[in-house]
């Protein structure tokens, strides 16, 4: 692993990182944490505050990214896009279509719930769908483009959420995961119900999930726990097992496959301190651990995840490293 840069971002700990769909030419990305939301323009050297206009009296805890697909158009095509992103925080979500320079906070049904994870539909566009996982009230699913929400729960057994992941072929298929406490549900409705799959309880919880670009003829979708490593399903999580080649200690705090579908995806692990890469679908590991990578919450993999990609990590100390795999 070589080291690019570090930086503190005065968030304290960090608990999402995102970077846009144009990082390699523009640097811009986000890190979300305890004590609000930051935005870099020049790929995490330097960064500032992205809420100060909204003119907070205190910092807003801030746990999930996400942008529209179409965030990209307009600065690569230079076609109409709709620079939207997304940020969860306690009570609500916000959205901003100016790339983070103004925000809309919409509230969530009372109690104010945790946002934990986002995840908006790839046919945004055309459906308007996002997603948001919260801590103890569940998902909550927008039809609006984010500006009004309603809890959808029915059979969803475990509403403590730790991750969202959304098939690659929604529209046609309609399905979501959610990674809980006591493991996956799976809804094949949109998210209007939910089912338990049979990953093992005892193997929860459930922190990040990865579906394989090529779901809809592989059924392929990736589980990093707390402390029991890494489980594939095969069969759109009807069944699970453990990988065998996965011997890293630590909880799975993020999981990212490469976007083009192959046979044997390539998939990036991140524990709280180590990258961990494999270029056959999980048979074989390339560690890479450094002191700096201690205390690692997330990251984001704005290229990929392949060898020499740059890969953007959160800290529990408020530091961004941009690191080349």
């Amino acid at each position: 692993m070589t080291r690019i840069t570090q930086a503190a971002t005065g968030l304290g700990a960090i608990q999402a990182v995102a970077a846009a769909p144009t990082f390699a030419q523009d640097g811009f990305c986000f890190a979300a944490g305890s004590d609000g939301l930051r935005v870099s323009t020049d790929g995490g050297i330097t960064w500032r505050d992205a809420y100060a206009t909204l003119g907070l009296r205190a910092p807003l805890t801030t746990a999930a990214l996400a942008f529209s697909p179409s965030f990209a158009q307009d600065r690569v095509q230079r076609a109409k896009g709709d620079r939207t992103i997304f940020a969860g925080a306690v009570g609500g979500v916000l959205r901003s279509h100016d790339e983070g320079q103004t925000w809309r906070i919409a509230s969530l049904p009372s109690p104010p719930p945790f946002v934990t994870a986002l995840a908006v539909s790839p046919h945004y566009l055309e459906d308007g769908l996002v997603f948001a996982g919260t801590m103890e009230d569940g998902v909550l699913r927008s039809w609006d483009r984010g500006d009004s929400w309603a809890a959808w729960n029915f059979g969803l057994l475990d509403l403590n959420v730790y991750a969202l992941a959304i098939s690659p072929e929604f529209a046609r298929d309609d399905t979501l995961y959610v990674g809980v406490d006591s493991g996956v549900f799976r809804s094949s409705n949109g998210g209007r119900a939910w089912r338990e799959t049979s990953f093992p309880m005892e193997c929860a919880p459930v922190l990040s999930l990865a579906i394989s670009p090529n779901f809809a003829a592989d059924g392929v979708i990736f589980a990093g726990t707390e402390a029991s490593g890494l489980w594939m399903s095969a069969d759109r999580g009807v069944t699970w097992r453990g990988l065998a080649g996965w011997e890293t200690p630590g909880p799975i705090n993020a999981l990212m496959l490469a976007p083009t579908a192959a046979q044997q995806p390539s998939i990036l692990a991140v524990t709280d301190a180590a990258l961990c890469l494999s270029q056959d679908g999980g048979a074989s590991w390339q560690v890479q651990c450094s002191a700096e990578l201690r205390g690692v919450t997330c990251a984001a993999a704005p290229a990929g995840v392949e060898p020499s990609a740059q890969v953007l990590l959160g800290t529990g100390d408020g530091r961004v490293l941009v690191c080349a795999l």
